[in-house]
């Protein structure tokens, strides 16, 4: 990482999903439709400086990375100590 001086930073996300259907019925259904972040950085470094850790950080961030590229997803169940196929 760059070494310069930051006096805060925070992060915050949020994101938009929903939730719909029955667990009742089987029909459960959830999906996100957008995440957005927001940075919040208080530094007396320039701008130029600023922007490139901000920029590494997000290039180094696994959920922004989960997000934006879509990926195998393995998922293994047990059932009292067997493996079980759940599709």
């Amino acid at each position: 990482m760059r070494r310069i001086e930051i006096k805060s930073a925070n992060v915050n996300v949020e994101l938009d999903y929903f939730l719909q259907g029955s667990v009742i019925k089987g029909t459960v259904d959830n999906s996100v439709t957008e995440v957005r972040s927001y940075f919040k950085v208080d530094s007396e470094e320039t701008e130029a400086k600023v922007i490139e850790v901000i920029m590494l950080a997000k290039k180094g961030c696994f959920a922004e990375s989960l997000v934006k590229n879509a990926i195998p997803l393995v998922s293994t169940c047990l059932l009292n100590g067997n493996e079980i196929s759940v599709t």
